[in-house]
């Protein structure tokens, strides 16, 4: 066994004749305990709820979204788009259109953004699942057309799920100047009907903006035909994500971009890793005070431990190795007091994803009543190495304490 760890080890389990020395290593050991604790929960914390957002928009946005780098729209007919439908791990693509326009009904207006897809992207996202009311999904039929609304649109307009009246929609055309005799003459207009239901994602964005319907009528209010915004894809089951990306983007070249559900909401979850980022350094900084006890620690550690540290180097013990003595002790503190903090830690998740203890209120406002938290290994690894490394630096400066003990235990 490695000599200063055998006797670093027997320092800190061995009761010590002062017992303030005890009583101020175990403070080190709960604080550490403590910040390794709250770095595990906090962390699993923002993890719950960012997969709780992230599965909020999985419904409503693809798996994989291919759009053009520097122009709005593309041809559906583009030779490397058609190569990359041929793709074994395709399973369902749809083609989407969205644009701007303005959405009537008898005295309301209001500006919305609409998204025209096709026959296939009922089958490439989960859009029964967000649908609300006694209607079915459905964009058209040989009379007229559908559009389903988001729910908080809806509400806006005042119009309902089964509306009176048809629902106008207004997009400015491609080309021509503004009628001022006439300003409805430079708009392409078409009636839309509801099918009775509307759509609930429970995210501002979609809820509040958002109207459905098909890609023909998009293409014929926008004057993009043939053209689409977006390339819908869902890949087959055990598809690795990031290779198709990657195959995908070999076969676009670079006037096109694959963006996953990460990218599609970059900014949400932009948001998400800077609050976790700057918790994470909070709760470091606090870690970091909590280690200056261990110094308190091993410094009356070394004055006990004085004659000791003569008598080993009298015996032939370099100075060097008694430091490493007292670094060693130091670092075992921090080593149980993460390890334990990060027990009841993963300890305290666990309850807390199953019987959901803390929760965020009773008025009901919320998308789920108990805090969502999620454990990643990844998040583990990082508040361990994070403990030790802190640790180790904060003991660090003890070796130069540790030899003016020897040089005094010389003298003496």
């Amino acid at each position: 066994m490695n000599f200063p760890f055998f006797i670093a080890r027997r320092y800190l389990f061995a009761k010590k004749s002062h017992n303030v020395i005890n009583v101020i290593s175990a403070i080190s050991v709960a604080g550490i305990m403590l910040a390794s604790f709250a770095l595990i929960c906090t962390l699993s914390v923002f993890n719950g709820f960012h997969e709780l957002v992230e599965s909020l928009f999985r419904d409503f946005d693809p798996e994989l979204k291919v759009v053009s780098a520097n122009r709005k729209f593309f041809s559906m007919d583009d030779e490397r788009i058609g190569k990359a439908l041929e793709q074994d791990f395709i399973d369902v693509y749809s083609f989407t259109l969205e644009e701007q326009a303005l959405i009537s009904y008898k005295s309301k207006q209001q500006i919305t953004m609409i998204k025209g897809v096709d026959d296939s992207y009922h089958d490439l996202v989960g859009i029964e699942n967000l649908l609300k009311g006694n209607g079915i999904y459905m964009l058209e039929d040989e009379v007229c057309h559908y559009a389903i609304m988001g729910i908080g649109l809806m509400g806006t307009m005042n119009c309902g799920m089964k509306p009176a009246y048809p629902l106008r929609l207004y997009v400015p055309k491609k080309q021509g100047s503004v009628s001022l005799v006439d300003p409805t003459v430079s708009f392409n207009q078409a009636s839309i009907y509801s099918p009775g239901v509307v759509f609930c994602v429970e995210q501002e964005k979609y809820d509040d903006n958002y109207v459905i319907i098909s890609l023909d009528l998009a293409q014929q209010l926008t004057d993009r035909t043939g053209e689409a915004s977006a390339l819908e894809i869902r890949t087959k089951e055990g598809t690795s994500v990031r290779k198709a990306i990657r195959e995908l983007e070999s076969l676009l070249g670079p006037d096109f971009k694959v963006q996953d559900r990460l990218h599609q909401q970059q900014d949400v979850f932009k948001v998400f890793k800077m609050e976790k980022f700057i918790s994470y350094l909070f709760l470091t900084f606090i870690l970091l005070i909590a280690c200056f006890n261990i110094i308190g620690s091993l410094i009356m550690l070394m004055v006990e431990k004085q004659q000791d540290a003569g008598l080993l180097e009298s015996m032939g013990a370099e100075s060097r190795t008694i430091e490493r003595i007292f670094i060693i002790n130091g670092v075992l503190i921090s080593l149980i007091g993460a390890v334990s903090g990060l027990v009841l830690g993963v300890i305290a998740v666990l309850l807390q994803q199953k019987y959901g203890f803390i929760s965020l209120g009773s008025a009901g406002n919320f998308i789920v009543d108990a805090y969502p938290v999620s454990i990643k290994i990844q998040d583990i690894i990082l508040v361990l190495v994070t403990v030790l490394v802190v640790s180790f630096l904060s003991v660090r400066p003890i070796g130069p304490i540790a030899r003016k003990f020897i040089r005094k235990s010389e003298s003496d």
